[in-house]
């Protein structure tokens, strides 16, 4: 059951004349009272041929009229409208059930609480099956106005008990967080113009877009205003960045002028505080022993830093950041992909706004490794051999899961739903980028003994999987992934139970393609020499010691010689 709160109006007799009315298309039949302020006397031209609209709007505006004589002034906008719609699967509901919903309705508003005899006038016209108009003057009996402050978040909640009450179908509660719907008027202006989408929302993409290219709100603006963007920014006296709004080309006022939109009207993540938050975070410190010795590039290093967002998950204000990267490294994805995988990540990139933001505040600064990825992406990455592409994209539909469960466990259903639907466009992306892939590792797939020996290391590191493994068509895909790491120096078994210590399986919709990516990308690394391990082992251990009545200190990088086996890392 949807109630959609109207802007406030000024016309009492208009608006009767439209729900007593035919309706645009003929669509309104029968238009009668089912509740009101007070049924007794209330003069309704629906059913009694002697009363009229004028009768109707003077008794409604009564108090408003009284009020308006005594304070000298006209009160503005005091016609209060609130369309209650049922779902079109849900049962037909009577008279006598929409006079309940209605009074519950305005108990909820504030436009008459339960037991408030002086509350404001109003009535509940009905003219079809499916839904009532609620109709008040918000002028108390009293001649007070009433609180009608986040009077839809309250008839909202009215709403979601409703259903429940009713066995309706059974809407998901907002949470403040989704961007406007577009208005009447703005979608009737782009098919005016021959726009696909609105300004607001074209705007949004082009925001969204540019956000992995920036790291300052300064540089945003500029990104935007190069890209043929309208920018208008707000600055105090000293020159500082206080606020902006931006305008779409050709978007015309009547006088010709650019019309402008404020970020925050945009979207609730787009304000220029929140943008600020999200792009100027600061570098967090590399522990001296961060490997740097193994072969990377912009899609190996975003895989990487993926590996970071399921860590530390209880700490909502951290999960929350990460996911709000997520959104950016996927739009840097979406950019800088092969065209034919366009459609689905430019879909998935979309459809991830809605889950990347909640009412939980984000600690922007645990997010920097993710945003930081996004961002080397966007600046630096040339276009992906089909391995590194599609590891990452395989790395994405798992973070998304990630995401996904967490708004789950948080109750945010409107994110999880989001989550859900960009899930669906990554694993199609992921799915044609792996087919490529795939072709190439079976086209030379190890000799049968090597498979037979490859199946065993697979028995023994994964046995609740194996049977899983071993019959998907993709592992002979696999086992050449396993051989080639074989012939690199790294022991098979091992990596199937790192990666699988990576990710659970149990969740996989094809196991053996997970461990494909995941093998891949872990096998770059160097093979661990003991003699160099044990020798880190020893300097972190020194680092890291205390004597009696002192601080531990990091240690000053100490030279050593070119052949050593701590040779200097770039």
């Amino acid at each position: 059951m949807i109630a959609a709160i109207k802007p406030a109006g000024s016309n009492t007799r208009g608006l009767l004349a439209y729900l007593y009315g035919p309706g645009r298309h003929d669509e309104h039949t029968d238009p009668h009272i089912v509740s009101g302020f007070a049924m007794l006397g209330m003069p309704d031209p629906g059913r009694d041929q002697d009363a009229t609209l004028t009768q109707l709007a003077r008794h409604l505006d009564e108090p408003v009229h009284l009020r308006n004589s005594e304070f000298g002034r006209k009160v503005a906008d005091h016609v209060w409208h609130c369309p209650v719609r049922a779902a079109p699967e849900d049962r037909h509901l009577s008279d006598a059930e929409w006079a309940d919903i209605a009074q519950r309705i305005v108990g909820a508003a504030g436009v008459a609480p339960p037991g408030d005899d002086l509350g404001c006038r109003w009535i509940a016209v009905r003219h079809a099956d499916d839904h009532i108009h609620i109709l008040a003057t918000t002028v108390r009996e009293d001649g007070r106005r009433p609180k009608l402050h986040d009077s839809g978040i309250r008839v909202g909640d009215a709403c979601r008990q409703i259903e429940k009450d009713y066995g309706l179908r059974r809407l998901r509660k907002g949470d403040r967080t989704a961007g406007r719907k577009p208005t009447q008027a703005e979608m009737h202006k782009s098919q005016r113009l021959g726009w696909e989408q609105t300004s607001r929302e074209w705007l949004q993409d082009r925001i969204r877009s540019a956000i992995p290219h920036a790291s300052s709100a300064e540089e945003l603006l500029a990104y935007l205003e190069a890209d043929g963007i309208a920018v208008k920014p707000r600055r105090g006296p000293s020159g500082d960045l206080l606020g902006y709004a931006v305008g779409r080309p050709g978007d015309l006022n009547k006088d010709g002028e650019q019309i402008f939109h404020p970020g925050g009207k945009i979207a609730p993540d787009l304000t220029l505080p929140k943008l600020k938050a999200r792009l100027e975070t600061t570098a967090p410190e590399e522990h001296p022993t961060a490997r740097r010795d193994r072969p990377t590039t912009p899609w190996h290093r975003a895989t990487d830093a993926l590996d970071t967002l399921h860590t530390d998950v209880a700490n909502g204000t951290h999960a929350q950041a990460r996911i709000t990267a997520l959104g950016e490294l996927i739009e840097a994805t979406a950019q800088k992909a092969p065209v034919h995988l366009w459609v689905e990540l430019r879909a998935a990139s979309k459809a991830f706004a809605r889950a990347q933001r909640s009412q939980i505040r984000a600690e922007n600064q645990a997010a920097h490794t993710l945003r930081q990825a996004a961002r080397d992406i966007a600046h630096n990455a040339v276009g992906p051999d089909g391995s590194a592409l599609a590891t990452l994209l395989a790395a994405l539909v798992w973070a998304t899961i990630v995401a996904a469960r967490w708004h789950e466990s948080k109750d945010h259903a409107h994110q999880a739903e989001a989550a859900r639907e960009t899930l669906h466009h990554l694993q199609a992306a992921a799915d044609s980028s792996l087919s490529q892939v795939f072709a190439e590792l079976e086209g030379r797939q190890p000799r049968k003994q090597t498979l037979i020996l490859l199946a065993n290391d697979v028995r023994a590191a994964t046995p609740d999987h194996a049977d899983c493994i071993l019959t998907d068509p993709v592992w002979p895909a696999l086992a050449t992934v396993l051989a080639d790491a074989e012939a690199g120096g790294h022991k098979p078994h091992q990596l199937l139970k790192e990666a699988v210590a990576q990710r659970e399986l149990a969740t996989a919709r094809q196991p053996a393609r997970v461990l494909i990516t995941r093998i891949q990308h872990t096998s770059r690394n160097p093979v661990p020499n003991p003699r160099a391990e044990a020798a880190r082992l020893r300097t972190t251990t020194r680092a890291y010691t205390t004597s009696p009545g002192a601080y531990a200190t990091r240690p000053a990088a100490t030279p050593a010689p070119a052949n050593s086996v701590n040779r200097p890392r770039l």
